[in-house]
């Protein structure tokens, strides 16, 4: 079932531990932790906050800087030339975003949108070109999550090939609940609409809110202000 779990939800990797994060960094946290190291790397950038809602950067602008989300979250769209829109990821704390300028794309491929109060790191792309270069343990654990992100964009499509709209709602909402991730010790979906995961799944918000209301009644989650994912949610994915 272990095996099982892991190809179903896409849990990142911890960053290696073959090489030491900065001596500063590392005498003080067990692991290699993103966050406390652009705190302490020296690294230049700006912190920006955000209200739900706002947008953090529009498809076709100039892509000139990473961001890595620190709190909060962000959902990314596409609009396609007929003005059709369309979900491609919700992301949270831990999160790179706008990293395609890296591979020397002039423009946004999408919008980033904020989901809740969020505050990021805005690093301009010169400088993380050369935090990469010179930074061993960063350089590590950003391709360990650019590899893992792109595993997870296989999965969704597979996800979406072969599953039930059930299932693909069962999916993205263990995925949003970070199920899985070391240190987590409650599993709660950010505020995220109906009509969001209708989009995400490929589906219909009527048909979202059956399986919502079908998955609280059978104990997979909780609602209380917000949603709390049961480990029991995973059966519905598991389940052939």
């Amino acid at each position: 079932m272990l095996s099982s779990l892991r190809m179903v939800v896409a849990v990142r990797p911890e960053s290696a531990g073959a090489r030491r994060s900065p001596k500063r960094a590392t005498s003080k946290i067990p692991a290699f932790n993103v966050k406390y190291f652009l705190d302490l790397a020296g690294l230049r950038r700006r912190v920006e906050r955000y209200r739900r809602n706002e947008v953090v950067f529009r498809q076709g602008d100039v892509a000139n800087d990473v961001i890595y989300i620190n709190e909060g979250g962000i959902k990314l769209t596409v609009v396609n030339e007929s003005g059709k829109e369309a979900v491609v990821a919700l992301l949270g704390p831990g999160d790179f975003a706008g990293e395609g300028c890296l591979t020397g794309l002039p423009f946004r491929m999408g919008t980033a949108t904020t989901i809740a109060p969020t505050s990021v790191f805005s690093i301009v792309k010169k400088e993380m070109i050369r935090m990469l270069h010179s930074e061993h343990a960063f350089s590590d654990r950003f391709v360990s999550y650019m590899l893992s992100r792109n595993i997870r964009i296989e999965q969704d499509l597979i996800d979406q090939l072969f599953n039930s709209s059930e299932k693909r709602l069962a999916r993205t909402l263990l995925l949003l609940a970070r199920y899985g991730k070391e240190g987590q010790a409650q599993k709660v979906v950010p505020k995220v609409s109906q009509e969001t995961l209708a989009e995400m799944i490929g589906t219909t918000r009527p048909r979202v809110n059956f399986f919502m209301n079908k998955f609280r009644k059978m104990g997979f989650i909780e609602y209380d202000g917000e949603i709390r994912v049961n480990d029991s949610l995973l059966s519905v994915v598991l389940h052939d």
